[in-house]
């Protein structure tokens, strides 16, 4: 992912990557701070993951699974767009649906030509990162421009709150 921007101390764009936990609101709250200092947009980010292995019941197609988790994580950024909006902050966003999202991410920062990345070092967990590998140690291997690494406290939990969610409609 080459990236011939030069890196700049002052941010114009932000990328937030959220999963809706309390972790990525952190890393929102901060990224607002540092665009309401520097006068830069957001660009908030959610990732759906692609389920390819999971068993749904017939009346349930994975499409349908990913519809409902696209519209709810769009109905959610309307509330934190909206918020930023009210201070005067650029955003906009986007959901994706990825079988890798670290690089899904890393792909947003490129064709968003986001000059920070403000992440937090727990999101909503579960097994996922315990056989693929923690999101944001991928993030800060790989990314090509600056970050901000929020430490933020494990979950109490290790359901995968999205997935446990988006079925309760069903």
């Amino acid at each position: 992912m080459p990236n011939n921007r030069t890196a700049s101390a002052i941010p114009t764009k932000i990328l937030v990557p959220i999963d809706f936990s309390p972790s990525s609101h952190a890393a929102l709250d901060a990224a607002t701070e540092l665009a309401e200092k520097f006068h830069a947009a957001i660009y908030l980010l959610h990732v759906i993951p692609a389920f390819p292995n999971v068993s749904l019941p017939d009346s349930i197609t994975e499409a349908a699974v990913v519809e409902r988790a696209k519209k709810e994580a769009t109905e959610r950024f309307a509330v934190s767009e909206a918020a930023l909006a009210a201070k005067s902050i650029k955003v906009s966003s986007s959901v994706e649906v990825a079988d890798d999202i670290a690089g899904a991410i890393l792909e947003a920062i490129d064709s968003e030509e986001a000059d920070l990345l403000v992440i937090t070092t727990h999101g909503l967990s579960g097994w996922y990162p315990q056989v693929f590998g923690s999101i944001a140690e991928k993030i800060v291997k790989l990314a090509n421009v600056p970050l901000l690494l929020l430490r933020t406290p494990k979950p109490a939990t290790t359901a995968r709150v999205p997935f446990s969610r988006s079925m309760e409609w069903w």
